[in-house]
């Protein structure tokens, strides 16, 4: 069966390097501020969650956070089908199928069977890798064997997702084959949040140069 393609041209870009979860719950300051300092520490690439919030305080949200990325050339993805009036979403495994038709389209995967619904996403993440309390519902952590495993057969680029805190894990994440980690916690919860962004961030330009990537969209940034 062929996969059906989406009309993303040359000149998008695909989430890579250090990519920011957000979650107000956990964070240690007002999240604009978070973000703000995760974007000084080298993040480009920022998930907006907060889906229990009213629609109006998402959209506050995402107007409040576009500018940061923006001044950096970085980009706002949204959690779940509605883009807040943005081109980028991320959407759950559950659905919908297809993908609204937005600029950028992300996925949640955890297993192969997962994998292999996509239809025209972009990009997925693959979790948990290592042990979370955010993902107790999704089996065992698929450790870097199986994240490998899973990156071997999936048709977009691979984000690893799920307990990556340290500069060792993103490398190791890197050897698996992923185009970028996402993290929550890591930031969300750091005390000095543009510090653990930085440190991450450093980890994976030193993990990609040395080793080459499958995807074009694994790039390296200091």
């Amino acid at each position: 069966m062929t996969r059906p393609t989406r009309a993303t041209g040359p000149g998008v870009a695909l989430p890579s390097g250090v990519v920011v979860l957000t979650d107000r719950r956990v964070a240690r300051r007002p999240l604009p501020e978070v973000v703000a300092a995760a974007v000084a520490g080298g993040v480009r690439w920022v998930v907006l969650r907060e889906r229990d919030l009213p629609r109006t305080e998402r959209v506050a949200l995402a107007v409040a956070l576009r500018p940061v990325l923006d001044q950096v050339g970085g980009t706002l993805v949204v959690a779940g089908a509605d883009p807040l009036d943005g081109d980028a979403v991320h959407l759950p495994a559950a659905g919908p199928y297809p993908p609204p038709p937005v600029r950028l389209v992300g996925r949640s995967c955890h297993d192969a069977a997962e994998l292999a619904a996509l239809t025209t996403e972009d990009y997925v993440t693959l979790s948990p890798v290592w042990p979370t309390d955010s993902k107790p519902g999704y089996g065992p952590p698929l450790r870097p064997r199986g994240l490998a495993e899973l990156v071997r057969t999936a048709p977009v680029p691979v984000l690893a997702l799920g307990g990556i805190q340290t500069p060792e894990q993103v490398t190791a994440a890197v050897e698996a084959g992923a185009a970028g980690v996402a993290v929550l916690a890591a930031v969300m919860r750091a005390d000095d949040p543009a510090e653990s962004a930085a440190r991450l961030t450093h980890a994976f330009g030193a993990a990609v140069r040395q080793v080459p990537g499958p995807y074009p969209s694994r790039g390296g940034t200091e």
